[in-house]
């Protein structure tokens, strides 16, 4: 029997403390779920508790979800990895790349060198860049009058290219394009593909796109740290939007999210349901970028991310951040992460069948508390484990 008393104490000081205003969190080993537990407050405007079925915004942890379910229309031969997206995404054959602005600040763009493939949406090499992290895309969007993607407006996906495809590896809206192509092979909304093809065989009973009736009594606020403190926001995706935005538009509690990361660590088979081939997930859980390796996210827009800078080497999959070295929490080298804009965060450790969730609700990106707390989630998980 695992002793999970130390997780759950390690938890209790973070919320006690005020480091962030809650957290839920859940953890797995191959036997099955090890720990769940929640500490805080969920909206601090209210003082309503954060529980375990809690209901969080988990961003790009999202992108995961959409990368599974492109992976089975590759196995159906309905999607290509390396074919030129554009067959089944025209608009992805008439993207240029920005290469600056005029003297009056109107862009400068060329043509692209090379087709776009979907092996290099998945593993951010498309050159599709986010305005929080590249300046130019930032100012791009302002001098045309683009709309934000988190406006899950269609427009807000046609941007030009940081950079030409295949050429660095450059964290941006690709993943959402990976949910374009979904929708146009299933003949589905993104939604309802996931719903039909990811969430009801594994029982993910409380994630999606839309916060239904029963979630959003359990939803937890967004909160800002600010000079004065962590403040209460009202940041929500939007409910009725033109597009489902696969790179980080679901909700979900910790549960169920842990549920998804456990089908993987499984090889894509959970309490009997397979979700994907063993190895399609031994192809999406190793290194797809070839010699380039992750870089640095430097913030272009501070009230929403911090800096993240990446231990050297780190690789991607698809769709994951793979580091090849072991970590100091524990966590095998070869493992599977990502995380989410609220400071959300998840592990899948492969090698010692290890998965956990993490999340609170918290802005900007990669705070430091928010990310020291997880880190220590993480350690007292291996360490619970060990004992």
């Amino acid at each position: 029997m695992v002793d999970t008393n130390s997780i759950a104490a390690l938890l209790r000081r973070v919320a006690a403390s005020g480091d962030v205003p809650g957290v839920a969190a859940a953890a797995a080993t191959k036997d099955g779920v090890m720990f769940q537990g929640a500490f805080g407050i969920r909206d601090l405007a209210t003082g309503a508790p954060m529980t375990t079925d809690t209901v969080v915004w988990i961003a790009s942890m999202t992108k995961a979800v959409t990368a599974a379910c492109a992976m089975q229309l590759v196995e159906r031969h309905q999607l290509s990895l390396d074919s030129d997206i554009a067959a089944v995404l025209p608009a992805l054959g008439q993207v240029q790349v920005l290469e600056g602005f005029g003297s009056d600040g109107t862009p400068r763009l060329r043509a692209s060198k090379r087709a776009i493939t979907l092996r290099h949406l998945l593993t951010h090499t498309s050159g599709h860049a986010y305005d929080m992290w590249n300046a130019d895309i930032a100012r791009y969007i302002e001098a045309t009058g683009t709309p934000g993607v988190i406006s899950c407006k269609n427009a807000a996906l046609l941007l030009p290219l940081a950079s030409d495809p295949g050429e660095k590896w450059e964290y941006g809206i690709a993943i959402d394009w990976v949910g374009k192509a979904v929708e146009a092979v299933s003949g589905q909304t993104l939604a309802r593909y996931m719903q039909h093809s990811i969430f009801d065989p594994l029982g993910m009973t409380d994630t999606g796109f839309k916060i239904g009736a029963a979630q959003r009594q359990r939803l937890a606020r967004i909160h800002t740290r600010t000079q004065d403190g962590l403040v209460s926001t009202d940041i929500e995706i939007p409910q009725d939007p033109e597009f489902h935005m696969g790179g980080g538009g679901l909700y979900a509690t910790v549960g169920d999210y842990l549920t998804f990361a456990r089908m993987i660590m499984h090889g894509g088979t959970l309490n009997g349901v397979q979700v994907l081939r063993p190895e399609t997930v031994a192809e999406m859980s190793r290194n797809a970028m070839g010699d380039l390796v992750c870089n640095p996210m430097k913030t272009a827009a501070p009230p929403f991310t911090n800096d993240v800078d990446f231990l050297a080497g780190m690789k991607w999959g698809l769709s994951f951040l793979i580091n090849p070295k072991p970590l100091a929490t524990g966590r095998s080298a070869g493992s599977l992460a990502w995380a989410g804009l609220a400071n959300s965060y998840f592990w899948i450790d492969p090698k010692k069948q290890v998965a956990g969730v993490y999340a609170t609700q918290v802005l900007p990106f990669f705070d430091q508390k928010a990310v020291q707390a997880f880190e220590g989630f993480e350690t007292a998980v291996y360490d619970s484990i060990a004992a």
